[in-house]
């Protein structure tokens, strides 16, 4: 059971009521700060439509993240937000393979970016060997928002769990929840 409740639109103060057009529950239960949620949402905006990475490779770094952290909330909308950006079931569970030491048909860029992910979430630094790595693919803006988007979702994550926030039953995170379980 979630900490707090998840307010409806009709529950927060109208200059924040644009923050719950995508009523989703991490929106809903931030709406019991609403400041808070103002200041939070720009960020997520940002990441998903006009952070410099690519679309695919930022949706394969912030499934990594809530892989890692075996987050269910975070792991299954992303499956779900993922598809809208190339990533497929395969790359998915290649995620999976990569994250167990298995064989995967993943690129080595994708593998790149993985070990960024990781590093970044268990180590809360990257290595110098991944950054050589990286720093073979991405200019100092590309590095940038690999760390700005690794970090804003491993609090993301730590926000999920804090406030205990559920997946919605019965809807398409449900389900991808089902066919990738963390």
């Amino acid at each position: 059971m979630a900490l707090v409740p998840y307010l409806d639109v009709d529950q927060v103060p109208e200059e924040h009521r644009h923050l719950l057009e995508r009523p989703i529950n991490l929106f809903r239960a931030l709406s019991n700060s609403p400041e808070g949620l103002a200041r939070f949402h720009p960020l997520g905006e940002w990441i998903r439509w006009d952070c410099a990475l690519d679309p695919r490779l930022r949706e394969l770094l912030i499934l990594q993240v809530g892989y890692l952290a075996r987050d269910p909330y975070e792991w299954s909308h992303h499956v779900v937000i993922s598809r809208r950006f190339g990533v497929s079931d395969e790359d998915i569970e290649g995620l999976v393979a990569f994250t167990a030491g298995e064989p995967t048909t993943l690129s080595d860029l994708d593998r790149i970016v993985l070990r960024a992910a990781t590093e970044l979430t268990l180590e809360r630094r990257l290595s110098d060997g991944a950054v050589a790595s990286l720093s073979e693919h991405f200019d100092d803006q590309g590095l940038t928002d690999i760390v700005l988007v690794a970090s804003f979702y491993n609090m993301v994550v730590r926000v999920l769990g804090g406030l205990r926030i559920e997946v919605e039953p019965g809807t398409e995170y449900a389900e991808a929840l089902e066919r990738f379980p963390v």
